[in-house]
């Protein structure tokens, strides 16, 4: 008899299941038009204050308030799914250049890190909808050099954190090695503290990731000064580290992707101290790719040692009218005091004032070189 009531429960949770998945595939379709009204109005993909919205009202839907928790939980993910559902038609549709969309042969794209990592998410996320193989590297530098030697056609490589600033080594790296920016990807960068089930903060003894994840972190471990920080590979690796151990007193910073990956729990979660925390990352590859939508400039200048050169240069930008969209000087190995200075600007090559901007900067420096034009990220 409680066999034959099992059975009928579960009957009735099938037919419970059968029409959720109707109503999820309806909520879907609705989605994607929202995608097509977001791309027509040139609107970002998230809208946080909807996105309470649609909480609350779930949440006040209930009969019984013991479920919202759940509730919460269900809807949060996905509205998550929805927003990756819109991040790639619009990136697709209208994003993503015209290399990438219309490759007639599957793109061999490199990363640093393994499976998991943020980087390996700016993959997925940039080259969405593209045939391509995947092949993951130890160090930023493996990328650059797998560029240039046609192992694979792109590489990504992480540029710039909202919270830690710019990682300038590898702005040195695309310059060392010849390489060209053909694109960029931001990344909301979510840290969680993960260990093996059966872990609590309390035994947590070891934490490792990447020192950009600590950094990111810092006011979280500063309540546990009992965790050692151990500065790992990237926060995936340090992810994969704690999940190949087994043990209860290690942990990892990294992102959600990473947790259901290793197969981790989540013991701490959004522990970065910036909720609006990004990195952005390039995408490089041997040779420039021209496109008629590409609105940013990243070049490298050293200046000449005379009175007023820096206030010449910038002024090359602002006299033709280009935006100056960010400026990073950089020391120069081997010369004490001599600097290379990293600049974005907003601009199209093929345009006469940015050609005219580009020789009035040239002529104020003792080195100049254009890493890249291309189309610039607007999904924030």
């Amino acid at each position: 008899m409680e066999k034959l009531d099992l059975e009928n429960i579960r009957k009735k949770i099938d037919e419970i299941d059968a029409e959720l998945a109707v109503l999820l595939e309806e909520r879907m379709k609705k989605v994607l038009e929202v995608a097509a009204y977001k791309k027509a109005n040139n609107l970002p993909v998230r809208d946080k204050a909807r996105e309470a919205v649609v909480l609350a009202k779930s949440v006040e839907r209930l009969k019984n308030p013991a479920y919202a928790s759940a509730l919460k939980k269900i809807m949060t993910q996905v509205i998550e799914v929805s927003c990756e559902q819109e991040d790639t038609v619009l990136r697709r549709e209208a994003k993503q250049p015209e290399w990438a969309r219309n490759a007639e042969e599957s793109l061999r794209i490199g990363y640093q890190g393994v499976p998991g990592a943020y980087s390996h998410l700016a993959v997925g996320k940039y080259f969405a909808g593209c045939r391509r193989s995947e092949r993951n590297y130890m160090l930023f530098e493996d990328v650059a050099q797998a560029v240039r030697e046609g192992e694979i056609d792109y590489g990504l490589l992480p540029i710039e954190n909202s919270s830690t600033g710019g990682i300038t080594e590898v702005y040195d790296l695309i310059r060392r090695y010849g390489c060209s920016i053909v694109g960029e990807k931001c990344i909301k960068i979510e840290h969680h503290l993960l260990a093996c089930p059966g872990a609590s903060l309390e035994k947590i003894r070891e934490v490792y990731s990447h020192p950009q994840g600590f950094a990111q972190c810092r006011d979280f471990f500063r309540q546990y000064p009992q965790m050692a920080q151990i500065p790992y590979y990237n926060t995936a690796k340090g992810a994969e580290l704690v999940s190949s151990k087994k043990t209860d007193y290690m942990a990892a910073v990294a992102g959600i992707q990473a947790a259901e990956l290793y197969g981790l729990e989540v013991l701490a979660a959004g522990i970065n101290a910036n909720s609006t925390n990004y990195t952005r990352f390039f995408v490089i590859a041997e040779k420039q790719k021209k496109t008629e939508r590409a609105d940013k400039i990243t070049l490298v200048v050293s200046l000449k040692h005379e009175p007023g050169s820096l206030y010449r240069m910038l002024g090359g930008f602002y006299n033709n009218g280009l935006n100056m969209l960010s400026i990073e000087s950089r020391p120069i190995e081997g010369k004490p005091w001599e600097y290379f200075f990293h600049i974005d600007v907003s601009g199209n090559l093929g345009d006469e004032n940015v050609k005219k901007a580009l020789s009035e900067v040239g002529d104020c420096c003792s080195y100049f070189k254009v890493l890249g034009n291309y189309v610039g990220d607007k999904s924030l």
